[in-house]
């Protein structure tokens, strides 16, 4: 058994599933309603070596906001319970992806404890049907449901589609990074004992 998690949720707004794969070769299949949003889970997978499936329906009509946040919920969950008790994995991760122009560094801690840091510039503007707004909805959901510590920093850039891109490529290789197995612990890299 690997550790791959099930998600699925549904509310009177959004029907989410999603299965997530923590050692895979980075094969995706994502279908979101919103075009941008499927190319930047695409990245998460492809950069990450995450295995993802997710179908997602919601009420587009009104808006991408409850897609994009739920997105970000059940990947932050299907995150949490492929990790489990996060034994024997290295917990901290970091990346700077460039891009262009552009440069974004993360710093991450599998920790349990949720908190997200995001500074630097991301230019107000849609792209595609996106509006980069929600860029924040999805981490801030996402790391709340994964139990996770996020410092995303924006170094520099211009154009919008390569900051967010930049920044969901590093906070795939990040994650990478604080997943992978370590030989050398037998228990959780905290002198706790859990996480």
């Amino acid at each position: 058994m690997g550790r791959v998690a099930e998600i699925t949720r549904t509310t009177q707004e959004t029907d989410i599933q999603v299965r997530l794969d923590l050692d895979g070769s980075g094969k995706y299949d994502v279908q979101t309603g919103i075009p941008f949003l499927n190319h930047m889970l695409e990245q998460f997978a492809r950069h990450g070596f995450f295995d993802l499936s997710l179908r997602a329906a919601g009420d587009l009509e009104v808006d991408s906001h409850h897609t994009v946040e739920d997105v970000g919920i059940c990947l932050g969950q299907a995150l949490a319970q492929a990790s489990g008790d996060r034994r024997g994995i290295r917990r901290f991760g970091e990346a700077r992806v460039p891009l262009s122009e552009t440069l974004v560094s993360v710093v991450l801690d599998l920790c349990g404890r949720p908190y997200l840091v995001l500074r630097g510039d991301l230019p107000e503007t849609t792209i595609g049907a996106f509006r980069t707004g929600l860029v924040v909805d999805f981490f801030k959901a996402f790391t709340d449901h994964a139990g996770l510590t996020l410092h995303v920093v924006i170094d520099h850039g211009r154009n919008a589609h390569h900051i967010v891109e930049c920044l969901f490529k590093a906070v795939a290789r990040a994650l990478d990074a604080a997943t992978r197995p370590d030989e050398r612990l037998a228990g959780v890299l905290s002198t706790k004992g859990v996480l």
